[in-house]
């Protein structure tokens, strides 16, 4: 393998990458929090990469295994992960963007795209937690905008109150989520 990318480089390669299988770093971010918070996902190495691993530089794929290993590490020791958004979400002065060129859908996009990532790890296949599940990424899944199509979910997109409201809750509902799937009760 050749030399380790710096996480500051990993970042780099993401955002001007020109590569089709290589998300941006805060959709990244998204995808690589819903393999660690979530259910399973076997294969998430080839879904992150839309099965063309082999084509990705080597060191690439060490630094997202390595910054997967960071995500997973800070919730093990209790701490929040640390959205790369979010920052404006709970200043009442600033607007915030959601806007489909933002980085909370970019990163939500990436969230959503692991949650479905694969069929045998279906996040509402319990049934005494599949509620729990449904609003705890009901706000990932309407800034996502995935699913535009359903009347309901396309009204909140268009709020921005709501989209406030559910921007401030991501944090609190990814440390549920990961105590959901990760505890045993």
């Amino acid at each position: 393998m050749s030399d380790p990318l710096s996480f500051d480089e990993l970042l780099d390669y993401l955002d001007t990458q020109e590569n089709p299988y290589v998300l941006d770093s805060v959709a990244a971010h998204g995808f690589l929090t819903a393999t660690v918070i979530g259910r399973p996902l076997p294969n998430w190495l080839d879904a992150f990469f839309e099965g063309h691993v082999s084509e990705i530089p080597e060191n690439v794929v060490d630094g997202i295994k390595r910054w997967r290993a960071a995500i997973m590490a800070e919730l093990k020791n209790e701490t929040p992960i640390e959205l790369p958004f979010n920052e404006d979400a709970g200043d009442e002065e600033v607007a915030v963007d959601f806007s489909d060129e933002s980085d909370i859908v970019a990163w939500s996009i990436g969230f959503v795209d692991a949650m479905y990532g694969e069929e045998a790890s279906d996040w509402f296949e319990d049934e005494e937690t599949s509620e729990d599940v449904a609003v705890l990424t009901l706000p990932m899944i309407v800034l996502s905008g995935i699913d535009d199509e359903d009347p309901e979910l396309a009204a909140m997109r268009h709020d921005e109150d709501k989209l406030a409201q559910m921007a401030n809750s991501i944090e609190g509902n990814l440390t549920e989520l990961f105590l959901l799937f990760h505890t045993n009760d």
